[in-house]
């Protein structure tokens, strides 16, 4: 299936049916859109909220699965955790079994400023989906995943990338 070809134009590519355009496209404008709320509010960096958004989600996280989960490079992130951590919004403790590792969790001026920021942040998400149903909403959440589990099969090792004429 390919939406982003017109049947009599197999050479051009048309950005508003090429699935990785349209997302990439308005991921970068609601993220740039949402950042400026806490970028002028809060005085926090893309990279920060992300921080702390997972942090609160999920209460302790490595630096490195911080990256996993965010995308984002090490040094991004590692940049945005020092600055969390000078503002006191999160703390970082070693693990007792292995020292390499670092543990980063939210400080209690970290909790104090999510619960000025989420609310917020949610009730800007309510705007955007303002025009979808309840159900169009999970319906796109559904699909969101299913295109999500689509990546990660092609991202793992194990797929094959040999093109369906060449022999494996």
């Amino acid at each position: 299936m390919n939406f982003a070809t017109d049947s009599n134009d197999v050479g051009e590519l048309r950005l508003e049916g090429f699935l990785p355009y349209r997302l990439a496209n308005i991921a970068e404008r609601i993220s740039q859109a949402l950042s400026l709320i806490y970028a002028e509010q809060f005085d926090l960096t893309i990279a920060q909220w992300r921080i702390l958004a997972w942090l609160q989600q999920e209460r302790t996280l490595s630096a490195k699965r911080i990256c996993e989960l965010t995308a984002m490079d090490k040094a991004r992130v590692s940049r945005a955790v020092n600055q969390l951590i000078e503002r006191e919004l999160i703390q970082r403790q070693r693990d007792h079994e292995d020292q390499r590792t670092q543990w980063l969790s939210l400080a209690p001026a970290g909790l104090t400023l999510l619960k000025d920021v989420i609310p917020r942040a949610l009730d800007w998400e309510a705007e955007i989906v303002a025009t979808l149903s309840a159900t169009e909403y999970r319906d796109l959440l559904r699909l969101l995943s299913k295109v999500e589990k689509g990546l990660a099969r092609l991202e793992s090792p194990s797929h094959d990338t040999a093109s369906p004429s060449e022999p494996n």
